[in-house]
C-alpha cells in the first residue's frame, strides 16, 4: 500500500535530520527528547471497588535548531512522539470521571507535536505553528510534574470538561502567538482546529485531513512574570477561551425536552467560552531551585450550556525538604469541581430511570500529597495519596447511589534522558 503524503512527509522530516546535523556540530543543531512516565494507583478504601491500575508513557523526539544547521535566524522544529499504555483506575475501581492518573489518554503510539517556531524581534515575539495542542500552551505548568491526578494536572481538568480544549497528545492543526509587551509582562493567543476523531482508538496523528474537524477553540492569556532579578518567582495570569465548535447537550433534546424524558437524541450545540484566573508566587527561597510556592486557580464558564459552574483550585510546592534531599520536594493540592444545574438534572433523571432516587452531588473535591523523591539527576520518584470527596458520577449515570469517598495510593516515576 502506498504512504500517504503525510506519512511520506514526516518520513522526509526524519531522514533529512542526520544530514542537517552533519553541517554543523550535531550537539548544536539537535536537541534530543526522551523521557518515561509511570503512574501506578490502587483504591484503598471508598470508591466502585478496590482495584489498580497502572499507566505509563514513552516521550521521544527532537528539537532542531534551524539557525545552527541552516543560518534560518530564530527557527526551531519540535517533533515529538508519544506512546501511551496501561489502564486507568477511574474507570476500573472508583467510579468517577476524572483520573488520578494524568498520563492516561489517547492510547497508542501516535505523532504528537511538528511545529515550527519562529523568534522575532530579538524573542519578544515568538510565533509557531503546525501540528500540536492546546494544553502545552495554555494553562499549563511545571509544577505539574510534583502531582499525578487529573483534576489539576496537566491543566485544570474544567478547561476540558466545558470545552474542547485540544490536549497532549492528541494533536491537531494550530498556530500560537506569545508576545512580550514589556520584558515582564506578555500577550498569547492561539487557534486549535477541533477534530475529535483523532482521537479515536487506533489513531496515529499523521491523519492530517480536516474534513471530519468540527471548528476551533481560541485561548488567549495575558500576563505577568517576575523578572529574573527578583528574590522570589512569580507569575499572574487572566484569560479564557471561546469555542465555535460542537458539542452535546447535557440535558435537553433538540426541541428543549429533557432527551432521557423523551427518548430523543441530545442536541447538538454550538459554542462555548470561558475565564480563568491563575497565580504561582514564591514565598521563601533557600538556595538555588529551593524554596515554597503557593499557586492557585479559578475556571468559570461565561457562555454555552456546560456540565461544570466552576472549579477551583489551591495548592503548595515546597522545593528541597530537608538538609541533605536538597533535590526533593513535598506538594498539596485541592480542586473543587462545582456542576451545573442541567447535569445534575440529567443525572438524576438517569439514576431514575434505573430505579434509583434522589439527586447526585453537587460537587466533587479532590485532594492529592506527595513526597518526591530525586534518586538521580535522571529519576525521580514520587509517591502519593489522593482523597475523593462525593465522586462523580459522569462515567455511570444510571448508578441507583453514591459513590463512597475514595482513598487512593499512587506512585509516580519519571526518567528522563
Amino acid at each position: 500500500m502506498p504512504c500517504s503524503p503525510h506519512r511520506s512527509l514526516l518520513a522526509a522530516i526524519l531522514l533529512a535530520l542526520p544530514s542537517l546535523a552533519a553541517a554543523a556540530d550535531a550537539s548544536d543543531v539537535i536537541t534530543p527528547k526522551l523521557a518515561y512516565t509511570g503512574e501506578a494507583a490502587a483504591t484503598l478504601e471508598g470508591g466502585k471497588r478496590s482495584g489498580t491500575a497502572y499507566a505509563g508513557q514513552l516521550m521521544f523526539g527532537a528539537d532542531v535548531n534551524l539557525d545552527a544547521a541552516l543560518g534560518w535566524r530564530g527557527a526551531t522544529i519540535k517533533a515529538y512522539g508519544i506512546n501511551r499504555h496501561g489502564t486507568n483506575l477511574a474507570n476500573s475501581s472508583t467510579g468517577n470521571s476524572t483520573s488520578v492518573q494524568e498520563i492516561y489518554g489517547g492510547q497508542g503510539t501516535r505523532l504528537a507535536n511538528l511545529t515550527l517556531e519562529q523568534k522575532l524581534l530579538d524573542g519578544r515575539l515568538v510565533l509557531e505553528a503546525g501540528r500540536s495542542v492546546a494544553n502545552i500552551h495554555h494553562l499549563g505548568s511545571e509544577l505539574c510534574q510534583y502531582f499525578q491526578g487529573n483534576s489539576a494536572c496537566g491543566n485544570p481538568t474544567y478547561v476540558f470538561r466545558t470545552s474542547n480544549f485540544t490536549w497532549w497528545p492528541v494533536s491537531s492543526w494550530m498556530a500560537d502567538a506569545t508576545a512580550w509587551v514589556t520584558p515582564d509582562v506578555y500577550v498569547r493567543v492561539g487557534a486549535y482546529q477541533v477534530d475529535p476523531s483523532q482521537a479515536e482508538e487506533g489513531q496515529h496523528g499523521l491523519k492530517w485531513s480536516t474534513h471530519q474537524a468540527t471548528g476551533w477553540i481560541v485561548p488567549y492569556t495575558i500576563g505577568w512574570r517576575s523578572p529574573a532579578s527578583a528574590p522570589l518567582e512569580a507569575r499572574y495570569e487572566l484569560g479564557g477561551w471561546q469555542d465555535n465548535s460542537t458539542y452535546r447537550d447535557p440535558l435537553r433534546d433538540a426541541n428543549g425536552l429533557p432527551a432521557l424524558l423523551s427518548g430523543q437524541e441530545y442536541a447538538t450545540r454550538h459554542g462555548r467560552s470561558g475565564v480563568f484566573a491563575r497565580f504561582e508566587q514564591q514565598l521563601t527561597r533557600e538556595g538555588a531551585g529551593r524554596g515554597l510556592t503557593v499557586f492557585g486557580a479559578a475556571l468559570k464558564g461565561t457562555s454555552g450550556q456546560l456540565i461544570e459552574d466552576h472549579f477551583l483550585q489551591a495548592g503548595i510546592v515546597q522545593k528541597g525538604t530537608f538538609a541533605d534531599r536538597a533535590q526533593d520536594s513535598i506538594a498539596f493540592v485541592v480542586t473543587q469541581q462545582k456542576y451545573s444545574g442541567i447535569a445534575l438534572d440529567n443525572l438524576r433523571l438517569a439514576r431514575a430511570e434505573a430505579g434509583g432516587n434522589g439527586i447526585p452531588h453537587g460537587s466533587q473535591v479532590m485532594m492529592e500529597l506527595s513526597y518526591g523523591i530525586q534518586l538521580t539527576p535522571q529519576l525521580r520518584l514520587a509517591p502519593n495519596l489522593h482523597y475523593i470527596v462525593h465522586p462523580d458520577q459522569f462515567n455511570e449515570p444510571t448508578r441507583q447511589r453514591n459513590l463512597p469517598n475514595a482513598l487512593i495510593a499512587g506512585l509516580r516515576v519519571d526518567w528522563r534522558l
